[in-house]
């Protein structure tokens, strides 16, 4: 018997192949300029990131139980005055480790080192108190292109460097038993001392 030949052309296998191969191509033209896209875009710079604040130093608190530091710093927007958000930003420097920067933790803040602040239109700045010194008001504002924390230190006005704080745990926090201020006097620039007892 001989073998029947079929002519592909008549069972339309021809059309097929081309419309296979048309879809082939615009899958893959479509594929391209997605990619391309894609790159574009990854292309794209960021924007402009946010300008960083700047600090100053204002003073510093010293305890008994160890040497670790906390920290009071002036905290400056991009116009060079004091952020009014946050003026003042308080944070620990861990001297018995390795001197790495850390916030302060809740109980910290509540019962010791956190500070109350607002504007005081009338010194031109802010008024603050720490918690673990309620006696003393401190004036912080900017005068030419330096920040400093005022207080009356022995019975003069000075600027605060270095508050010293004598106290033993206790569960809620620190129990206070004395406090030293140390500053420079405002106008003939010498050292003051006052040390204040627990009440």
């Amino acid at each position: 018997m001989r073998g029947v030949c079929f002519d592909e052309t008549i069972l339309g296998y021809e059309p097929m192949k081309k419309a296979i191969w048309w879809f082939v191509v615009f899958a893959v033209t479509a594929v391209s300029f997605s990619l391309a896209a894609c790159a574009k875009q990854m292309e794209k710079k960021p924007g402009p990131a946010p300008a960083q604040k700047k600090t100053q130093p204002l003073f510093i608190i010293e305890r008994n139980k160890n040497t670790n530091v906390v920290h009071y710093d002036a905290q400056l927007s991009a116009d060079g005055n004091l952020d009014p958000n946050e003026p003042v930003i308080v944070y620990w420097v861990l001297l018995t480790e390795d001197g790495r920067r850390e916030e302060l933790n809740w109980i910290e803040k509540k019962r010791a080192y956190g500070f109350h602040i607002k504007p005081d239109p009338s010194v031109n700045g802010y008024k603050m108190t720490v918690v673990a010194v309620p006696q003393g008001q401190i004036t912080v504002r900017k005068d030419g292109d330096t920040v400093r924390a005022e207080l009356v230190i022995d019975g003069r006005p000075a600027v605060l460097e270095k508050i010293y704080i004598n106290a033993t745990d206790g569960l809620l926090g620190p129990k206070i038993r004395y406090i030293e201020l140390y500053g420079k006097d405002l106008k003939t620039g010498e050292k003051r001392f006052q040390k204040i007892g627990a009440k």
